[in-house]
């Protein structure tokens, strides 16, 4: 009997953790209940759940959402981002808007080049790989170590260039992936980014990135 007996947590642990994962209190005790009262385990839960969530909802078609923008340092940095979720009601809510306006401040703090590892381009990848096997010969390694260690290098390469490989500015332990899983999770509907572009003074060349859409069918491009 004793063991089918929940673990009796803190109101205060509950709203601690409400206000730290912006998870529904409900959700929160049982995280704080599985891990015992402690808080950074049962924060793990969430966002172990949130990915999950996030995973399950990922194929649904996301054509709402919002236009957001950031403006940095005094003017001279600025960030254009299209964030899409499911429904016009959950692209105008608090948590929506919010997740909007740090992703954007990301951006203009971070300077990604693309969304998605989808979205690099076979060039670039060969020309990076390329720049590593050289280092890794010039060291005097064989040629099997050399590719072995070009999986890690590629993943350094991503989490630089990529957005959603990145660790997000605000909560270095995240990528800026598993933040809008976190958000999916509360929300309940899928959200992505679609396309950003990012502008500096004096920079010549700005950044403008988005999603690689499906082709549409043969017979559907020919009507």
């Amino acid at each position: 009997m004793a063991a089918a007996e929940a673990t009796k947590i803190d109101a205060k642990l509950v709203k601690e953790l409400r206000e730290k994962s912006g998870a529904p209190m409900g959700d929160c005790l049982k995280a704080l209940q599985e891990s015992k009262g402690d808080m950074e385990e049962a924060f793990v839960v969430l966002r172990k759940r949130g990915m999950a969530s996030a995973a399950k909802k990922a194929s649904r078609t996301t054509n709402e959402g919002a236009v957001g923008t950031y403006i940095h340092a005094g003017g001279k940095i600025g960030v254009l981002l299209e964030l899409n979720c499911e429904s016009d009601f959950v692209a105008r809510t608090e948590d929506f808007q919010e997740l909007l306006r740090d992703i954007a401040m990301h951006i203009a703090a971070a300077d990604p080049k693309y969304v998605g590892r989808e979205e690099v381009t076979e060039a670039d990848i060969e020309k990076e790989k390329e720049v590593y096997r050289a280092q890794a010969a010039a060291s005097g390694k064989p040629a099997n170590i050399i590719e072995k260690m070009l999986e890690g290098k590629m993943g350094k390469y991503y989490e630089e260039v990529c957005l959603l490989d990145q660790p997000f500015i605000k909560e270095q332990s995240q990528t800026v992936a598993q933040v809008i899983a976190t958000k999916v999770g509360k929300l309940g509907e899928n959200i992505s980014v679609r396309r950003f572009a990012r502008f500096k003074i004096g920079d010549p060349t700005a950044t403008v990135a988005q999603i690689k859409t499906p082709e549409a069918p043969a017979e559907e491009a020919q009507a």
